[in-house]
């Protein structure tokens, strides 16, 4: 918190307009001091010629890069059939090209001083890499060969679906938070794709065909539906040449067909009932909620950090201090294309009482609507987003993944720079509105993980149970 202060003084100064001196009578003005640079400054963008978007922050405090490849494809895109295939191609992506055959891209990023990663959601599937200026020509030869020529070797691909499968069972099939929070977004949802889990359907990752791959690769892995973030040790004139020289002879396609559908509006509560083995229950309440560009983002970010966000939390100070329903409570919300859910996830200790806790999240949720927030606590759930906002921007990787987040889902990057003025103008009155807009019992979906000792019945434990 002492941090954050002093950071927001120090950018709050960045952002302000420089201010003339003013003459003094009878005594000339003092020298005007030198002008802090403008937040962002130096930031330039450009778009090639086959549509991709090529944006690039300098920052030569020491000599490393990040790059950012964000593509607009995630579990949104999918459909019945071919769940998963977003995430499929975050594998894939990795397992080899013309020039880089398979294993060939880590071994030489991590041969040349690089890491990588990359993560899909609904909405998204972004390639991160961090690696020293010396190999930023290498990194574009990289990314220009697996976006170009990617391979679709029959064996890799099996090899994938494989790794795939297994991960589903970690995250989903043998993780109860995760199995709940699949049948509760299948479960909001009728109609929009966000009801599809990113992961797949177990039926889709075991049928995906090769054809299947191939025309999804060549829609949603153009170059026009893609947007390149470059941060760090580089000038945007080098980024530019080398965007030019090594990823616009990829030629453009046809823009994907938009997503049409939208979630009608919920007329009534809606409950989802999961029986598995477990230690302690679960329980997950699910609201409609308002998509990236809304402009109540910012109020619902403070309200859900005054519901959860740290033991002072309305939500913690009530389930796990004074009732001791809980031990854990959160909320979670990723603003999104469309309209994506805002959750509030409970732990519940063993033998908890779910309708006890579900209560109490009710009546909290209703008194935030009825009487809103104060304050302090608006006060502080401020401080907490600007101490996180100034955080995010002090290292090349925080900066290439906030600069893509607003260029991609809010349609400009510069609107980053925007973020702290929104954040000041929301208002108690604002997050009490919000509240009502979101928390309307109607648009709710309710989940239950109750535990099931019957669900073991693997051959040890039924001869345990027959002791």
């Amino acid at each position: 918190m002492f941090r954050q202060s002093l950071l927001w003084a120090s950018c709050l100064a960045l952002l302000a307009a420089p201010v003339s001196g003013a003459r003094a009578q009878g005594k000339a003005a003092p020298r005007p001091a030198a002008s802090a640079p403008k937040l962002g400054a130096g930031i330039e963008a450009r778009t090639l010629k086959n549509g991709m978007k090529v944006i690039v922050w300098p920052d030569h405090d020491i000599p490393n890069a990040v790059l950012y490849n964000w593509f607009r494809v995630g579990s949104r895109n999918e459909y019945p059939g071919i769940t998963g295939l977003s995430h499929f191609f975050e594998h894939m992506m990795f397992n080899g090209a013309r020039k880089y055959g398979p294993g060939e891209f880590d071994r030489v990023m991590e041969a040349n001083g690089g890491a990588n990663n990359a993560f899909t959601s609904e909405d998204v599937t972004v390639y991160m890499e961090w690696f020293p200026r010396s190999a930023l020509e290498l990194i574009f030869d990289l990314e220009a060969d697996r976006l170009q020529n990617l391979a679709f070797d029959p064996k890799v691909i099996e090899s994938e679906r494989g790794v795939v499968y297994s991960e589903r069972r970690s995250a989903v099939d043998n993780y109860n938070a995760g199995a709940l929070l699949e049948q509760v977004q299948a479960t909001a949802y009728v109609a929009h794709p966000y009801q599809f889990p990113v992961i797949g359907w177990p039926s889709d990752i075991e049928s995906w065909k090769l054809e299947d791959l191939q025309r999804y690769f060549k829609t949603y892995y153009a170059p026009n539906n893609g947007t390149l973030i470059v941060t760090g040790a580089v000038t945007p004139a080098e980024v530019f040449a080398l965007a030019e020289k090594y990823l616009e002879p990829i030629p453009s396609q046809p823009p994907p067909e938009p997503v049409r559908t939208k979630e009608p509006e919920q007329q009534g509560e809606r409950r989802v009932v999961v029986k598995k083995l477990a230690q302690s229950p679960l329980l997950q309440v699910a609201y409609h909620g308002i998509a990236a560009k809304d402009p109540d983002v910012e109020a619902l970010d403070l309200l859900l950090r005054i519901l959860a966000d740290g033991d002072s939390s309305r939500l913690h100070r009530r389930l796990v201090e004074e009732e001791r329903a809980a031990i854990h409570v959160e909320t979670l919300f990723n603003a999104g294309f469309d309209p994506s859910l805002v959750l509030v996830l409970v732990d519940l200790p063993p033998g908890g009482d779910l309708a006890k806790t579900e209560a109490l999240v009710t009546e909290e949720l209703a008194r935030v609507v009825k009487d809103g927030v104060t304050d302090a606590e608006l006060r502080k759930a401020r401080n907490i987003a600007l101490a996180n906002y100034w955080r995010s921007l002090e290292t090349n990787d925080g900066r290439g993944r906030a600069l893509g987040a607003a260029e991609v889902f809010r349609g400009d990057y510069r609107q980053l720079f925007d973020a702290p003025a929104r954040f000041e103008r929301v208002t108690r009155d604002s997050v009490r509105k919000v509240a009502e807009r979101i928390f309307k019992p109607q648009r709710r979906t309710v989940g239950w993980l109750v535990p099931d000792a019957e669900q073991d019945t693997t051959p040890d434990s039924r001869k345990e149970a027959q002791r």
